[in-house]
């Protein structure tokens, strides 16, 4: 049993976007993961990689998932670098409340870093899916 706290947040938007119910910009899927374009950019193509199925936490992964949650990170970090050509790239993954998780289904942050270095913590601009679909039409001839 694990010990991690998680946050109280559905239903599940991750699982929402994948089923369609509430748009969203999906830039890439397979049977087992999927890229989404954030709408809340803290980097430069900044994209969520997740599961297909819910999954809260890094320890409920199947060996095949996270295989396919790492392929497709390493993969759409490949096309951030050749799209955008950042100095860096920012890979992240939180678990549980106090590590500042704030949807309940297993996801790594992928982010070119911004101007200077890193990426943006303070508070930035929510995008519309209309500008999402647009980093995504950005980052597809990449993959």
């Amino acid at each position: 049993m694990s010990h991690i706290v998680l946050p109280d947040a559905y239903p599940c938007a991750f699982c929402d976007y994948l089923s369609g119910e509430r748009p969203y910009t999906i830039l890439l899927r397979d049977d087992l993961a999927a890229v989404l374009v954030t709408r809340e950019q803290r980097g430069v193509s900044h994209v969520l990689v997740i599961p297909i199925r819910h999954v809260p936490t890094v320890l409920d992964l199947h060996d095949a998932e996270a295989h396919a949650v790492m392929d497709l990170t390493r993969r759409v970090a490949s096309a951030i670098d050749q799209a955008d050509g950042r100095p860096g790239i920012s890979i992240w993954q939180n678990n549980g409340v106090a590590a500042q998780q704030a949807i309940p289904h297993f996801h790594i942050h992928v982010a070119g870093t911004v101007q200077g270095g890193g990426t943006e913590w303070d508070e930035v601009d929510e995008l519309t899916v209309e500008d999402t679909d647009k980093i995504a039409d950005h980052l597809r001839p990449y993959l």
